[in-house]
C-alpha cells in the first residue's frame, strides 16, 4: 500500500508545529506545557520514522 503524501505532509507539519511549541515552552519555562508537547513530539516523531521520513533536517529538538 503507497503512502499518501498527505499524510505524510500533515505529519510533518504537526511535528514542525509541536517543536516550534516546544521551544517557546522551554523558553518560558512552562515545564509542564513541555513536558506535555515532548509526548505529542515523541509521539509523531515514531509515525514519521515508520513512514520512513529522513528527521535528520527537521528535528530541531533531538531528544
Amino acid at each position: 500500500m503507497p503512502i499518501d503524501g498527505k499524510i505524510v505532509r500533515g505529519a510533518v507539519d504537526q511535528f514542525q508545529k509541536v517543536q516550534a511549541h516546544m521551544k517557546n515552552a522551554k523558553r518560558e519555562n512552562a515545564v509542564e506545557t513541555y513536558e506535555g508537547l515532548k509526548d505529542d513530539y515523541l509521539s509523531l516523531k515514531a509515525v514519521l520514522a515508520s513512514l520512513g521520513v529522513n528527521l535528520t533536517d527537521i528535528d530541531k529538538i533531538k531528544e
